[in-house]
């Protein structure tokens, strides 16, 4: 491939992605789709090298050859993760997942010149709970009170003190039910009275109640910024539990918002951000959190093809600097 290409980094069947993959073929800009998990090392091989002021290299596939120091930008979204180590059978099975891991993802994270949305290592910062909301708080983002704690007399105080409080995780995860699926564990209310001893555990992230009226969604894509009111039919505290019940429209993003999401997105290095407010009765928006790869091709249609072309732009210019 002689022309310099976009890559992008994602797992089969990614809606998003598609959507700016589409833009930038639409456009004639070359883009090439990798999921180093996947495609490593059966369907793709790699070499790179470093030396004398130099990072060369490709990626070879069945149908094409990728020069790695060609390679213009890079969108990287979600790619299939490599299983863990510890859960391969045998010390050289383990061995190769970690050499596997590091070395791929690591080469790929190493482009010369390439501009990153985003480069994964930003987003890793950005996703830290605690960093992110003390940065809003910093910025001038109005952020509920909050307590981060494993004391199970001051999470019982923080909820006597504000009434109901919201739980959520401070790390995204899953839990795999019994019979193997995945769960998510989704934001709820909580009272005094229901939390007990096992708090001890590990840190537990608790938020004073917003009197929201609905949520906002807004996606940043370097100076283009486009919000999404979005209005749930029921009392579901997360829409993200039930998205068939959700209904998004577009809204205009204050001065005020608007200032300090580019604020926020200079203090963590990042181009892209999916930015959650809640929206109460007095038109206040109350930042809830920052996702640094967060979803985008849910809201209505219109908004959905201004982003992936306001993303495709980005990624078809490269590195202006």
């Amino acid at each position: 491939m002689t022309e310099t290409p976009v890559l992008v980094v994602t797992a089969l069947g990614d809606i998003t992605a598609d959507l700016v993959l589409d833009e930038l073929y639409g456009r004639g800009v070359p883009a090439v789709r990798l999921d180093p998990a996947a495609d490593f090392p059966g369907a793709a091989t790699m070499s790179a090298r470093i030396g004398r002021g130099a990072f060369t290299g490709e990626v070879t596939t069945s149908t094409r050859s990728l020069d790695l120091s060609a390679v213009r930008s890079v969108y990287w979204r979600r790619p299939t993760p490599f299983i863990n180590p510890q859960a391969a059978e045998t010390p050289a099975q383990r061995f190769g997942v970690e050499q596997s891991r590091r070395g791929y993802m690591g080469a790929l994270t190493a482009l010369p010149g390439a501009r990153y949305v985003n480069h994964p290592g930003r987003n890793q910062a950005a996703e830290n709970k605690a960093l992110q909301l003390a940065t809003a708080a910093r910025l001038g983002f109005e952020v509920p009170d909050t307590l981060i704690t494993n004391v199970p007399a001051d999470a019982a105080k923080f909820a006597t003190d504000h009434g109901t409080v919201i739980y959520k995780p401070v790390h995204r995860v899953h839990l795999a039910g019994e019979d193997g699926r995945n769960r998510t564990v989704w934001v709820r209310a909580v009272h005094a009275d229901e939390l007990d001893d096992s708090i001890a555990l590990c840190p537990h992230l608790f938020q004073a109640c917003v009197p929201k009226i609905a949520d906002i969604r807004l996606a940043a894509v370097g100076e283009e910024m486009f919000a999404s009111r979005i209005d749930t039919d029921g009392d579901h505290l997360d829409w993200r539990q039930d998205q068939s019940l959700i209904n998004c429209s577009p809204v205009p993003v204050p001065c005020s918002i608007r200032e300090t999401v580019r604020a926020f997105l200079h203090a963590f290095g990042l181009t892209y951000g999916a930015f959650d407010f809640a929206l109460d009765a007095s038109g206040r928006w109350w930042f809830l959190e920052c996702n640094p790869n967060g979803q985008w091709a849910f809201v209505d249609e219109a908004t959905t093809g201004a982003i992936a072309s306001a993303l495709a732009d980005i990624l078809q210019k490269g590195d202006t600097t």
